[in-house]
């Protein structure tokens, strides 16, 4: 097995798809990552638009084709009628993780009461991790890493910090964080 995981980014946007302005979430994605992760990892990005089949049709090329084993998308989570994120999420994964979601949505709340509004969700895919992350890149850095006291230590744990656990239990790729940006929970081996 390399040591370089393979990470799919989508950001799904309309508008920044077909040009009509720039996209912010891969970059948001792409730094964040350059960051956080201390094991070398291959980007492999698409910037596609809000419709249900593409969106669907990527995050399984990006799992089954390119061999991802982990897929974070940025955008298309709300309730607009537009914004199908989580219904092509769903409809390709094998299994569902509602805790990613539901922390995401605690981290928001500390932010705006809309955070209601938002229904990111995460799957399994095989032996890959598929998370549906918000569309602005303050929100993406806020979900991911968490919200700390004065003091750096965590307030309201960030989603991430599960991540490479769970990555571990599924049979994907090992990836190590940088405890400054995310500490990275494993339990502990017993003895």
């Amino acid at each position: 097995m390399s040591d370089t995981i393979r990470i799919g980014l989508v950001s799904i946007s309309d508008r920044a798809s077909s040009g009509v302005y720039q996209d912010k979430g891969l970059p948001g994605l792409t730094d964040w990552l350059d960051r956080a992760l201390t094991t070398p990892y291959e980007p492999h990005t698409r910037l596609i638009p809000d419709e249900r089949e593409v969106i669907s049709r990527t995050l399984i090329e990006l799992v089954d084709e390119v061999g991802c084993g982990l897929v974070m998308t940025t955008g298309g989570t709300g309730p607009a009628p537009r914004d199908v994120t989580p219904e092509a999420t769903l409809a390709v994964g094998d299994r569902e993780m509602p805790g990613f979601g539901e922390q995401m949505r605690q981290i928001s709340l500390q932010f705006v009461p809309t955070a209601i509004l938002s229904r990111q969700v995460a799957v399994i895919r095989g032996t890959a991790l598929i998370i549906n992350l918000p569309g602005q890149p303050r929100a993406i850095q806020e979900t991911l890493e968490g919200l700390r006291h004065e003091d750096g230590s965590p307030r309201v744990h960030g989603i991430f910090a599960a991540v490479p656990y769970c990555l571990d239990l599924i049979g994907a790729a090992r990836i190590e964080t940088d405890p400054a940006v995310c500490k990275a929970f494993r339990p502990k081996p017993k003895n």
